[in-house]
Protein backbone atom coordinates (compact mmCIF):
# COMPACT_ATOMS: atom_id res chain seq x y z
CA UNK A 1 0.00 0.00 0.00
CA UNK A 2 1.48 3.03 -0.74
CA UNK A 3 2.15 6.03 2.02
CA UNK A 4 -0.84 8.14 -0.14
CA UNK A 5 -3.59 5.50 0.52
CA UNK A 6 -2.46 4.70 4.07
CA UNK A 7 -2.90 8.50 5.13
CA UNK A 8 -6.07 8.21 2.94
CA UNK A 9 -7.51 4.97 4.56
CA UNK A 10 -6.43 6.58 8.50
CA UNK A 11 -8.07 10.20 7.58
CA UNK A 12 -11.29 9.17 6.74
CA UNK A 13 -11.75 6.93 10.02
CA UNK A 14 -11.24 10.79 11.06
CA UNK A 15 -13.97 12.05 9.63
CA UNK A 16 -16.30 13.93 11.74
CA UNK A 17 -13.79 13.94 14.87
CA UNK A 18 -11.63 16.81 16.34
CA UNK A 19 -8.11 16.10 14.79
CA UNK A 20 -6.87 19.23 16.46
CA UNK A 21 -7.08 22.26 19.07
CA UNK A 22 -4.05 24.67 18.69
CA UNK A 23 -1.91 26.74 21.66
CA UNK A 24 -3.63 30.51 22.35
CA UNK A 25 -1.77 33.38 20.61
CA UNK A 26 -2.20 36.51 21.75
CA UNK A 27 -3.33 39.34 19.75
CA UNK A 28 -1.95 42.47 20.86
CA UNK A 29 -1.92 46.48 19.13
CA UNK A 30 1.59 45.63 17.87
CA UNK A 31 0.95 43.00 15.99
CA UNK A 32 -1.95 44.20 15.00
CA UNK A 33 -0.45 47.52 13.79
CA UNK A 34 1.92 45.49 12.39
CA UNK A 35 -0.27 43.67 10.01
CA UNK A 36 -1.51 46.94 8.75
CA UNK A 37 1.88 48.14 7.73
CA UNK A 38 2.41 44.90 5.73
CA UNK A 39 -0.90 45.22 4.32
CA UNK A 40 -1.34 49.00 3.86
CA UNK A 41 -4.71 48.33 5.65
CA UNK A 42 -4.30 51.70 8.66
CA UNK A 43 -7.90 51.69 9.42
CA UNK A 44 -8.66 53.64 12.36
CA UNK A 45 -10.90 50.66 13.96
CA UNK A 46 -7.45 48.77 13.88
CA UNK A 47 -4.62 51.34 14.53
CA UNK A 48 -6.36 53.92 16.83
CA UNK A 49 -7.11 52.26 19.69
CA UNK A 50 -8.77 55.45 21.58
CA UNK A 51 -11.16 56.42 18.99
CA UNK A 52 -11.74 53.14 18.64
CA UNK A 53 -12.54 52.99 22.27
CA UNK A 54 -14.89 56.42 21.31
CA UNK A 55 -16.79 55.54 18.43
CA UNK A 56 -17.14 51.98 18.08
CA UNK A 57 -19.35 49.17 20.15
CA UNK A 58 -15.87 47.11 20.61
CA UNK A 59 -14.32 48.94 23.63
CA UNK A 60 -11.39 49.16 21.56
CA UNK A 61 -9.26 48.26 18.51
CA UNK A 62 -10.08 45.47 16.70
CA UNK A 63 -7.58 42.75 14.54
CA UNK A 64 -8.32 42.81 10.72
CA UNK A 65 -10.31 39.77 9.70
CA UNK A 66 -7.74 38.63 7.45
CA UNK A 67 -4.88 38.90 10.53
CA UNK A 68 -7.27 36.12 12.10
CA UNK A 69 -7.47 34.05 9.20
CA UNK A 70 -3.48 34.21 8.42
CA UNK A 71 -2.89 32.88 11.98
CA UNK A 72 -4.68 29.52 10.74
CA UNK A 73 -1.23 27.98 9.58
CA UNK A 74 0.38 28.92 13.27
CA UNK A 75 -3.13 26.74 14.35
CA UNK A 76 -2.30 24.24 11.96
CA UNK A 77 1.34 23.82 12.99
CA UNK A 78 0.08 23.31 16.42
CA UNK A 79 -2.20 20.41 15.18
CA UNK A 80 -0.61 18.61 12.55
CA UNK A 81 2.68 16.79 12.15
CA UNK A 82 3.74 15.44 8.23
CA UNK A 83 2.48 11.84 7.75
CA UNK A 84 4.51 8.92 6.17
CA UNK A 85 5.34 9.46 2.87
CA UNK A 86 4.33 13.42 2.76
CA UNK A 87 7.01 15.12 1.37
CA UNK A 88 4.91 18.90 1.95
CA UNK A 89 1.31 20.09 2.36
CA UNK A 90 0.05 23.17 0.46
CA UNK A 91 -2.82 25.80 1.55
CA UNK A 92 -5.60 25.01 -1.13
CA UNK A 93 -7.93 27.57 -0.27
CA UNK A 94 -11.44 27.93 1.25
CA UNK A 95 -15.06 26.73 0.55
CA UNK A 96 -16.66 28.93 3.01
CA UNK A 97 -15.55 31.72 5.60
CA UNK A 98 -17.25 33.81 7.86
CA UNK A 99 -16.45 36.30 10.43
CA UNK A 100 -18.66 36.10 13.30
CA UNK A 101 -16.66 37.80 15.99
CA UNK A 102 -14.34 40.71 15.97
CA UNK A 103 -11.27 40.37 17.61
CA UNK A 104 -10.06 43.18 20.20
CA UNK A 105 -6.87 44.00 20.87
CA UNK A 106 -5.17 41.75 23.55
CA UNK A 107 -7.58 38.79 23.16
CA UNK A 108 -6.23 35.32 23.07
CA UNK A 109 -6.78 33.21 19.85
CA UNK A 110 -6.91 29.43 19.08
CA UNK A 111 -7.99 26.99 16.48
CA UNK A 112 -9.92 24.11 16.51
CA UNK A 113 -9.95 21.42 13.34
CA UNK A 114 -12.68 19.10 12.49
CA UNK A 115 -11.86 16.74 9.71
CA UNK A 116 -14.75 16.64 7.15
CA UNK A 117 -13.56 15.06 3.84
CA UNK A 118 -10.76 13.19 2.43
CA UNK A 119 -10.36 12.51 -0.86
CA UNK A 120 -7.19 11.54 -3.10
CA UNK A 121 -6.93 14.09 -5.81
CA UNK A 122 -3.85 12.26 -8.17
CA UNK A 123 -1.82 9.18 -6.98
CA UNK A 124 0.44 11.64 -4.58
CA UNK A 125 -2.05 14.17 -3.66
CA UNK A 126 -4.18 14.07 -0.75
CA UNK A 127 -6.96 16.65 -0.08
CA UNK A 128 -8.22 17.07 3.47
CA UNK A 129 -11.19 19.34 4.62
CA UNK A 130 -11.11 20.87 8.05
CA UNK A 131 -13.74 22.60 9.80
CA UNK A 132 -11.90 25.74 11.14
CA UNK A 133 -13.08 27.17 14.17
CA UNK A 134 -10.90 30.33 15.61
CA UNK A 135 -11.92 30.63 19.19
CA UNK A 136 -11.92 33.86 21.46
CA UNK A 137 -10.68 33.16 25.00
CA UNK A 138 -13.85 33.92 27.13
CA UNK A 139 -16.12 34.30 24.52
CA UNK A 140 -18.59 32.26 23.40
CA UNK A 141 -19.38 32.99 19.96
CA UNK A 142 -15.68 32.45 17.64
CA UNK A 143 -13.71 34.93 15.56
CA UNK A 144 -14.47 33.09 12.43
CA UNK A 145 -15.37 29.73 11.19
CA UNK A 146 -13.92 28.35 7.84
CA UNK A 147 -13.82 25.10 5.88
CA UNK A 148 -10.30 24.95 5.32
CA UNK A 149 -8.73 23.32 2.13
CA UNK A 150 -5.29 21.72 2.51
CA UNK A 151 -3.32 19.52 -0.10
CA UNK A 152 -0.64 16.48 1.07
CA UNK A 153 1.93 16.14 -1.25
CA UNK A 154 3.41 12.62 -1.19
CA UNK A 155 6.76 11.12 -2.92
CA UNK A 156 6.12 9.05 -5.98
Amino acid sequence: MSALQDALETSQKLIGTEVGVSNWILVDQDMIDQFAKTTHDEQWIHVDPERAARETPFGGAIAHGFLTLSLASRFAYDCFSTMPGQVMGINYGMNKLRFLKPVVAGSRLRGRFTLQKATAKSETNLLRENLLTIEIEGEETPALIAEWLGLAIFED
